[in-house]
């Protein structure tokens, strides 16, 4: 059972209307914002920054936020972030064979050098100490702009207070990341922990 139960949908209707953008993502609405809502501030402030950060600038699509967004998810053990990580990266095209086989990105020929570079910066700023170095800087360099670099670590710090949010509240999960953290992580032992 979560910290504090999520509100109903309709509870805040400014809340409501942002949260339309989650029916295109995810397919619903997630509990976490359907709990911020308590304080409608910030759910509100945190969808408006989640649409910012997800919004197309440059090279970094849509798919490879979110399976950044999944790296960083898992390097930080929530697995109510990690299933919707992984539910959106379908949702917006990620190649079937990367998600079947984004545990082993940095290996698997279905990443480029440009993913891993992206992916492992993902895992190395969402530790704790961060592990982001000059080997990481260099890697990101060869690759992405400095734009792209900051779309990137908005990516990894939007899901680090997500991470923190869910991990803590024990957000329960809903049935289409479910199916989702099944089908493409459960090989790898994914399931709902304490997000049931």
């Amino acid at each position: 059972m979560p910290l504090v139960i999520p509100l109903s949908p309709d509870h805040d209707a400014e809340t409501q209307k942002l949260a339309d953008f989650y029916n295109e993502t995810l397919g619903f609405c997630p509990n976490s914002v359907l709990t911020m809502q308590r304080r409608p501030d910030i759910s509100k402030a945190f969808i408006n920054l989640n649409k910012a950060v997800m919004a197309n600038e440059g090279r970094v699509t849509s798919a490879l936020k979110r399976m950044i967004a999944w790296v960083s998810s898992n390097a930080t053990g929530c697995r109510y972030c990690q299933a919707h990580a992984i539910r959106a990266a379908e949702r917006y095209g990620a190649e079937q064979e990367q998600l079947d086989n984004i545990w082993e990105y940095r290996t698997h020929p279905a990443f480029s050098e440009a993913e891993r570079a992206a992916l492992d910066f993902s895992l190395a700023a969402s530790q704790v100490p961060n592990a982001v170095d000059d080997s990481i800087k260099t890697r990101l360099y060869e690759h992405w702009n400095e734009g792209e670099i900051v779309e990137m670590l908005g990516v990894i710090s939007l899901f680090g207070y997500l991470n923190r949010w869910n991990d803590s509240m024990g957000t329960s999960i809903e049935n289409g990341a479910v199916e989702s953290g099944e089908q493409y992580l459960g090989k790898h032992g994914w399931n709902k922990g304490k997000h049931i």
